[in-house]
């Protein structure tokens, strides 16, 4: 068990190890990222960036119509993820991810997952600059000044 974020990483690992789809939730910035490992001779791995969906029968539709020539997927993994970006891969998840990629034998697929690591990491430290600006958010309570 980890004490940072209270889930156990190595059942973590083998959900990413088994699933057919893994979609990593980060509610800080309300996106998920959304990997898809399977492939055939025209499609690659999906890996992609999307909104947060309320369901997961709405993320199983969303990868229906991104891969409509792969069946419904047998396990999908949603993981919600309140740590950093960074913390994926200090934790070892992004070497399981980067590891099923690479078995997939498609070298496009893992320079796309680097750039949306890359885009998720923007995305999260353009929000922490929102938090410290105020923007979009609202303070709860206040030091009082009397």
């Amino acid at each position: 068990m980890n004490r940072d974020f209270g889930i156990d990483i190595s059942e973590l690992i083998k959900s990413i190890e088994d699933a057919d789809v893994v979609s990593i939730l980060f509610p800080s910035f309300r996106k998920s990222l959304v990997i898809d490992t399977r492939f055939s001779f025209e499609d690659r791995p999906l890996i992609k960036v999307m909104p947060m969906v309320s369901s997961i029968e709405e993320r199983l539709k969303s990868v229906a119509r991104l891969r409509p020539h792969f069946p419904r997927p047998s396990y999908l993994a949603v993981i919600p993820w309140f740590g950093y970006v960074d913390s994926l891969t200090n934790l070892g998840v992004w070497h399981v991810i980067m590891e099923r990629l690479v078995d997939s034998a498609q070298k496009d697929s893992v320079k796309e997952f680097y750039e949306v690591m890359k885009q998720l990491k923007s995305m999260e430290n353009e929000e922490m600059a929102e938090v410290i600006k105020g923007n979009r958010y609202e303070t709860i309570w206040s030091s009082s000044s009397d």
